[in-house]
């Protein structure tokens, strides 16, 4: 599968709150997915997590999922649940950057988007494409 988009998505859930990866699984499971839609999540904490793995086509990004890696940091809401926000902690800040970097160098035909670039949606509650757009 060659990889022509690295999506960058929130996980669109309330502000200052945890959440992992089998949470995730768990709801993208309950929609009729396989498993886990994201290949990556980033926590508030800024450890980088394994979703599922980069050679299976995605679930995350509706007809670009064979060609994309798709990457979610937890977070995207204000505490209302409901108002796009961008949450990102400064560690999720660098994850995101080191991980987005490691993505190019693995990927270098690869460009970094928003999942909003894409859907009618906020996620992931700022613009990825132009905030990476250096990478």
């Amino acid at each position: 599968m060659e990889i022509k988009e690295i999506i960058v998505h929130c996980s669109a859930t309330p502000e200052g709150r945890d959440f992992t990866v089998a949470d995730i699984d768990r709801w993208h499971r309950a929609r009729g997915f396989r498993g886990i839609g994201y290949h990556w999540v980033v926590y508030r904490d800024g450890t980088v997590h394994s979703g599922r793995p980069e050679g299976t086509p995605g679930a995350h990004c509706t007809g670009h999922n064979s060609r994309s890696v798709g990457v979610c940091y937890i977070g995207g809401v204000a505490k209302d649940g409901k108002t796009p926000k961008d949450t990102r902690t400064p560690a999720q800040r660098a994850s995101l950057l080191t991980l987005l970097r490691l993505l190019r160098s693995r990927y270098p035909k690869a460009r970094i988007h928003g999942h909003r670039d894409f859907a009618a949606k906020a996620c992931p509650s700022f613009d990825a494409t132009t905030e990476y757009r250096g990478l």
